[in-house]
């Protein structure tokens, strides 16, 4: 990591940037060594190399065209060495395994960032969780799963 992060916000910041640069290296560099990082559908990754390899993946098959961009960002400071930052972010140009594109997508962000001892703040954890609007949870209906509402 060449830049040096001082607060939760900036390296969140700096995470979305990197994501729509698809600069995968910075990207991976943002997260510490054993970083956790959970997707949209539950995938658990564990390593800065596994987000960096799952990220890839995406850039080259279903975010050859995407950008991302936050609309909301709220940090809690947990101390003077920790940081959770949640965001709401819209998600626009992913595209199918057809190559179509598909429609906007709202996120939920979440980064627990945290001061290493060298200085600055790096990722330790990330949390990405689509919003569906209208729904409370999801149902599993056998044949997949659907929003729900009571």
């Amino acid at each position: 990591m060449t830049q040096r992060y001082e607060t939760g916000e900036e390296i969140t910041r700096a995470f979305f940037e990197a994501w729509n640069a698809q600069d995968l290296d910075r990207l991976a560099g943002l997260f510490v060594e054993d970083a956790d990082f959970v997707n949209v559908v539950g995938l658990w990754w564990t390593t800065r190399r596994q987000i960096r390899k799952a990220h890839d993946y995406g850039f080259r098959k279903i975010f050859q065209k995407a950008r991302v961009e936050i609309v909301a960002l709220k940090s809690r400071p947990l101390g003077d060495d920790v940081e959770v930052v949640h965001t709401v972010s819209t998600l626009d140009g992913q595209t199918d395994e057809h190559g179509i594109i598909a429609g906007q997508r709202t996120a939920v962000i979440t980064i627990v960032a945290h001061r290493q001892r060298e200085g600055g703040f790096r990722i330790e954890s990330c949390q990405n969780t689509d919003r569906v609007d209208g729904a409370d949870t999801h149902l599993n209906t056998g044949a997949g799963f659907r929003p729900a509402s009571n």
